[in-house]
């Protein structure tokens, strides 16, 4: 009874480490490729032997942003279009500046497209 006990207790440990293993690296590591051969939805993936380091690099956040305008903010992004390295992590982010009393301008409501629903 005891060795039976044992070998479940092994094959619960066996099988929660492949359940909690990370995916493949083809799927961690696609580099966007900006001019592809063929049009997919969002980017297609470079060649790894033609990856650089540039490729995971962005140098615009430590600049702050013209906020001489009439919202008084500038908004500075950064996606995949900027850093091709982030192509299907679903990572983006944004520096927000502000001059004295700017504010971030509100987000227009989403409009329904469907002329069905009201």
């Amino acid at each position: 009874m005891a060795s039976q006990s044992f070998l479940l207790a092994i094959l619960a440990v066996t099988v929660a480490h492949a359940i909690a293993s990370d995916p493949s690296q083809l799927q961690d590591f696609c580099v966007a490729e900006k001019m592809p051969q063929v049009l997919v939805n969002g980017f297609a993936c470079k060649d790894p032997k033609a990856v650089v380091a540039e490729d995971f690099f962005f140098s615009g956040l430590h600049m702050a942003g013209n906020t001489s305008n009439k919202q008084g903010s500038a908004v500075t992004a950064v996606n995949v279009a900027q850093i091709a390295g982030l192509n299907i992590m679903g990572i983006s982010l944004a520096r927000i500046d502000y001059a004295p009393y700017g504010l971030n301008a509100a987000h227009p409501p989403a409009r329904n497209r469907n002329p069905d629903c009201s």
